[in-house]
């Protein structure tokens, strides 16, 4: 299958690798940095490799990471048991090639690195913001491109965003915990997204404010299931916190 075809139509997705079994073939600055991304997702991570970047070496002390000092085998492989998806990132591209079918033969999910032809996933060049992952990929047309983009996306989206999100979900958490009827749930969620939440974040006085909000939030009658049961859940009562939505 050519690049071209391969890539064509990617499937995008954010995976859990919380507790999976991930491996890395490479000991290389290029495979350490996949290996610290992998363990900054929770993946525990078995790395091969004849040698290993001082990085690398570094975290052989972590219960999450294993050091196996050989080449590629994959008798050697199948022995050390299943993984949810492997990263070839050796300098060269005919072992490259090989860890490729191998994986192919076993339908593990493979990214080789620089040689997207070869795999069935690539990572994308990110934006972390907290809650926040804002992901580009050019599906490997053009890896500069992407990382300028995400370099302009980057300047766009602020630290706040952190916080806002935060705070979005906790009272998300909330009210799909007290309030039972779908449609008031939506409306209450969709009218806060109105909120100048960013606004009062940058200006520095929302720390106060979104104390205030949640006593105020807590002493609803319908978040208790209180009060006239004909009284639809709404933000009203923001104007006595010195904010009118």
């Amino acid at each position: 299958m050519t690049e071209q075809r391969r890539w064509q139509h990617p499937y995008p997705i954010m995976a859990s690798l919380t507790g999976s079994r991930c491996l890395v073939i490479g000991g290389g600055q290029v495979a350490e940095r996949k290996v610290r991304s992998l363990l900054n997702a929770g993946a525990h991570v078995t790395v091969i490799a004849a040698e290993f970047s001082e990085g690398l070496a570094g975290l052989m002390a972590r219960p999450d990471v294993v050091l196996l000092r050989e080449t590629f085998n994959a008798q050697t492989l199948d022995e050390i048991g299943s993984y949810l998806l492997l990263v070839a990132a050796t300098s060269d591209r005919e072992v490259n090639a090989r860890i490729a079918r191998y994986a192919a033969e076993r339908s593990m999910l493979i990214n080789v690195v620089d040689q997207p032809e070869l795999s069935t996933f690539i990572v994308p060049s990110v934006v972390r913001r907290g809650k926040l992952v804002i992901a580009v990929s050019t599906a490997g047309a053009s890896p500069s491109a992407a990382r300028k983009i995400v370099k302009e996306i980057d300047a766009a989206y602020g630290e706040e965003y952190e916080i806002y999100l935060d705070f979005l979900s906790r009272v998300r958490l909330l009210i799909q915990e007290r309030v039972t009827i779908k449609e008031a749930r939506q409306k209450l969620f969709k009218d806060m997204l109105d909120w100048d939440l960013l606004g009062m974040i940058r200006q520095g006085y929302f720390d106060g404010w979104s104390e205030a909000f949640f006593q105020a939030l807590e002493g609803q009658p319908w978040m208790s299931g209180q009060g006239d049961a004909d009284v639809a859940p709404s933000w009203a009562f923001l104007a006595a916190i010195g904010w009118h939505a």
